[in-house]
Formats: structure tokens, C-alpha cells, sequence
């Protein structure tokens, strides 16, 4: 006798929760209802496909989720949160309300385009939906002032910038009924370094050692990637691959509605007293919002996976401050894009500058490196600086360019011994602006010719996002250098507040790594190695809680 076409017992990894999400309804046709086989389907064109990416891009690149900015504001009507805290929480508001004006994006590294969708059993498209979907990233992409950061490998050490920031991640599977379920996300390369896997044993599970395990290596991510940060810490997992990539849900919040039990069947869930633990730890570390404080993170989830028994993975990652995702569903009714906050200046506080972290300092940058040097050289690490005048631009193709020629016995560029270097690379520069988004990229990146440089008599003033080895400021305390962290995240609100004009100094075909000169007016930064070679973020008393005060 044939057995009946019934589905057997099965319990899913991740069993999501009714989802919960604010949807706007997008201009765009319903799909078309087709009947056949007794059953009722949906047809989905591909060009319904493109337009919804298209969309979903451009709103993730200037709107936030209001959640996400409802917790900048508590950090400013925190009273316990240190004034470097409320100065990066009040400056990333404004990013936000420059960004929702819909001509600069939020941040100059407009990210991996990442697209993961669900299609019901009921849905019918021509199966090209990735093609479908990633001809919406390029025409996002190209129609606004986003940046194309994808390299093509044409050898094993050769590559070439796409010039369309494809190709997108996109992973389509089967699953569901009749609605077509996508996750748009735009991830920068900052915060995509600080996802990490780390193949461990049973012998951290146990509270004690998985706490100190933690305190560990969240303490060692850094600045780099934008804080406060969205973190998460995903424990076990099928494989290697499955805990990093239900760690990069997660971030999204998409996992959010997860169990907080577990069950014999082997269920995720979320351990969200673990959640509370973790986030104390976070903000006991003195790390804050990227200039020393409490908020380093936002928010923690932790989600516990089935595991082999002998193997058990952990992850840890984090969305950064350009908090860049959007659910969307296609449904009989219509297509429907996740509702990001319209409106963020709303969040604003009203606050003075004064109020905002204590005394800044004034550098004039056009009065000579000597001179820079010398002001810089009487002020306590911590100490919050405003930067008027020219600054080189060079990031890491660059450098490799300059450290080529230094190798070969070439002097040190002219530019980079008289200007202090801004480590960049901006966004493409809208109509009757001087800049697009141009916010600071990773300082570490740059860490390897620093030495090399500074000894050229170059980069002796050092500008970017994020913290540095223990050879730079070696390096500075021997060359006499300084490193200036910049507050990452509001490369919209610097383009419009701070930068004046932009123009290309060498490496034209470089595009956006090539070497340009800016000047800038206002721009804000903080001494984090001064030239004793003092680290704000390796010093032995701790990260300094207030500007230019100890703790």
C-alpha cells in the first residue's frame, strides 16, 4: 500500500515568532492570483523584484529604525553617561537628520549589498530571482550618492573595483506558503571584521568561564567598527557556517522573536538573562560610545544553538551605528517594505555644544605640521579637539602605492609630510555639495606602514575611526606623531557641517582610495596616542571617562 504524501515530524532550528514588524505599502502592482493543480499561486514578476530592492536600498542607506534612535536619545538623557558618550550619541542623531533628507547616506561605507529571502511554496516568479533582485542593487546604487566598495579578483593578487558595488549576496530558499519573505541588509566592511568565530569546547559552558571568555573578547573589538554597538554572541551550531550566519540575523534583530527555552527536539532560543549579564559586563568595560563611558553596545542577544558534542562554535559580531536592515514581504494584498523613522530630528535634544563633553581645543591645521605638532603635543589624551584646514585623504591602496616607492628608495610624498592624514574614502558627491558622505574608515587597517612612514618623516598626524596596535604608538612616541580619532558613524552630518572642498591630489584611477585633499572646518576629533606614545585605549589606568579628566 503507498504511505500518504504527509509531511513527518520535524521541529525547526529557528522558530521564529509572529512577526511584528511595521510595514509601509509600496507603489507597486500585487501579484497576480493564478489557479492550476486545485491550488491558488501567486505570480511575482521579476521587475517587482528589482523596484523592491531598489527601494529597500535606498532606504536603509538614509533611514533608521525608530528603535535604534530612540536608544541614541537615552544615552543623552542618561545622567550616569559620560559627557564623550552624549557628545557621539547627540552627533549621530544630527548624521541622521542630515541622512533622512535623502541626498547623503548615513555613512560613507554604503556596504555589501545582502539580500536573504523566503519564497512560499505558492509563489511563482521565472526563477531568475537573484538576477531580478541584484539588477535592483545596481540601479540603487547608481542612482544616488552611494559608494561602489566591491573588488573584482582578476588574479589571485590583482583586483578591480566593480564600479557597481555588485555582485550582491543574495540566498534565496523554499519555505512558507504564500507570501515571499526578503531581508535587505547593508553591511560596511568596519563592523562585517568584527564577526568572529571562535571553535571552542564544552568546557566553556559553564558560567564562569563563558563570562570570562566574553569579557575577553568583547573587550578586545574595539572602536573601529562605529559604537555603540548591536551585539550578539551565538553559542553552538550545526556547523561552522550556521553559527556565523545566525549570528548575522540576529544583528538584524530578525531572530528576535526566538523561543527563550530550549527543547529536546534542539531548538534555538535566546538566553536573555544571559542578554542582562553581557550587557553589564559591556558597559563595566569603560570602553562608552567610542571615547570612553558605558555605552559601548546598545543592546546584546544571545542565542543558544544545538551543537555536536564534539564541537562547540561561538560567534560574536555586532551591527554598528549605520544600522542598516528592512524586512519586506509580498503578499496577495500587495508589496510591503519595513517602515523606517521618517522623521529622526524628533529624537534631537536640546542641548548646547557646551553641555555636550567640556572644553575643545582648536587646531589649526594650515599653520604647518611643526606648529600642529606642537599644539597637540601640551594636551592630555582624551582631550576633544576641532579641526580647521587641509587634510590629505589616503587609505589602504594608497598606502601600499607609497610604501611601493618608499621601497624602492623614492622620498615620502610632499603631502603627506606637511598634512596631517585623514584615513577615508568618500561616497560619490551629489549635485551642489562639496562632499558626499565621508566619514572615517578603520584605523587598524593602516597600522602595518606606520612605523615605515613616520620614520620618512609622514604620517606624524594620524586621522580615522577606532583603536590602534601597541607599534603605533610606539611609533609615535619615537617619531614624535599623534593619532586623532574621529567619531565613526556621522559621515553624512561631516559632509555637510564640516568639509569644504574636495579635490584629487594623486592615484585618480583609484576612485574612491584615491589620495585627495579636503579642507574642513569644525571637524571633530579626539588625541587618542600623543607623542609620548600614550594610548586613550591601552593606557594602565583605564580609558579616560571624561574628556581630559581620568577616572
Amino acid at each position: 500500500m503507498s504511505q500518504p504524501d504527509v509531511a513527518p515530524p520535524y521541529e525547526a532550528i529557528l522558530q521564529r515568532g509572529a512577526d511584528t514588524t511595521s510595514y509601509r505599502r509600496l507603489d507597486l502592482p500585487a501579484p497576480e492570483v493564478r489557479e492550476a493543480l486545485g491550488r491558488t499561486f501567486l505570480e511575482v514578476p521579476g521587475s517587482t523584484l528589482r523596484a523592491l530592492t531598489d527601494t529597500a536600498f535606498a532606504d536603509v542607506a538614509h533611514f533608521l529604525r525608530t528603535a535604534h534612535l530612540e536608544q541614541l536619545r537615552r544615552i543623552v538623557d542618561d545622567p550616569e553617561a559620560s559627557g564623550n558618550d552624549r557628545y557621539v550619541a547627540t552627533d549621530l542623531l544630527r548624521n541622521a537628520a542630515v541622512a533622512a533628507g535623502g541626498v547623503l547616506p548615513m555613512c560613507q561605507d554604503t556596504g555589501t549589498a545582502i539580500v536573504q529571502g523566503k519564497r512560499g511554496r505558492h509563489v511563482l516568479t521565472d526563477g531568475q530571482d537573484a538576477a531580478w533582485i541584484s539588477d535592483g542593487v545596481r540601479s540603487a546604487y547608481a542612482r544616488l550618492n552611494l559608494r561602489y566598495s566591491q573588488m573584482a579578483p582578476l588574479t589571485m593578487y590583482e583586483e578591480r573595483n566593480t564600479g557597481d558595488n555588485l555582485p550582491a549576496q543574495i540566498e534565496i530558499a523554499a519555505e512558507g506558503d504564500d507570501a515571499y519573505e526578503l531581508l535587505f541588509i547593508a553591511k560596511g566592511g568596519g563592523s562585517a571584521n568584527k564577526s568572529f568565530l571562535f571553535q571552542e569546547t564544552k568546557a566553556l559552558l559553564n558560567e564562569k568561564s563563558l563570562l570570562g571568555f566574553l569579557r575577553e573578547r568583547i573587550g578586545a573589538l574595539g572602536t573601529s567598527a562605529c559604537p555603540p554597538y548591536h551585539l550578539v554572541v551565538v553559542v553552538g551550531g550545526t556547523s561552522a557556517e550556521a553559527t556565523m550566519k545566525t549570528a548575522k540575523l540576529a544583528s538584524t534583530k530578525y531572530l528576535d522573536s526566538l523561543p527563550t527555552s530550549g527543547s529536546a527536539g534542539g531548538r534555538a532560543f535566546r538566553d536573555t538573562g544571559l542578554e542582562e549579564q553581557v550587557h553589564q559586563l559591556t558597559r563595566e568595560l569603560g570602553i562608552g560610545a567610542q571615547f570612553g563611558g558605558k555605552y559601548f553596545c546598545h543592546d546584546v542577544r544571545v542565542v543558544r544553538l544545538p551543537r555536536h558534542g564534539g564541537s562547540c562554535p561561538v560567534a560574536i559580531a555586532v551591527s554598528c551605528s549605520a544600522d542598516r536592515q528592512a524586512q519586506a514581504r509580498i503578499t496577495r494584498e500587495g508589496v510591503f517594505l519595513e517602515d523606517l523613522e521618517r522623521d529622526p530630528a524628533r529624537f534631537l535634544p536640546d542641548v548646547t555644544e557646551e553641555g555636550l563633553g567640556g572644553d575643545v581645543v582648536a587646531v589649526d591645521l594650515d599653520t604647518g605640521m611643526d606648529a600642529v605638532r606642537s599644539t597637540l603635543s601640551g594636551l592630555e589624551v582624551g582631550q576633544r579637539l576641532s579641526l580647521s584646514g587641509d587634510l590629505v585623504v589616503a587609505r589602504d591602496a594608497a598606502h601600499a602605492e607609497i610604501k611601493k616607492r618608499l621601497d624602492a628608495g623614492e622620498e615620502m610624498p610632499s603631502y603627506l609630510r606637511d598634512m596631517a592624514v585623514y584615513y577615508a574614502g568618500p561616497a560619490k558627491t551629489p549635485d551642489g555639495y562639496a562632499s558626499g558622505s565621508f566619514g572615517p574608515t578603520t584605523a587598524g587597517r593602516m597600522d602595518t606602514y606606520v612605523e615605515q612612514f613616520q620614520a620618512a618623516g609622514g604620517s606624524l598626524v594620524m586621522l580615522a575611526k577606532g583603536n590602534r596596535s601597541g607599534p603605533v604608538a610606539r611609533s609615535c612616541g619615537q617619531h614624535g606623531g599623534f593619532y586623532l580619532g574621529t567619531i565613526g558613524g556621522p559621515a553624512a552630518r561631516l559632509a555637510q557641517d564640516c568639509i569644504r572642498h574636495v579635490e584629487v591630489l594623486e592615484y585618480e584611477e583609484l576612485g574612491m582610495e584615491a589620495v585627495w585633499r579636503i579642507t574642513v572646518e569644525d571637524f571633530p576629533a579626539f588625541v587618542v596616542i600623543d607623542d609620548s606614545g600614550r594610548d586613550f585605549y591601552a593606557d594602565d589606568d583605564g580609558p579616560v571617562l571624561q574628556i581630559g579628566r581620568r577616572a
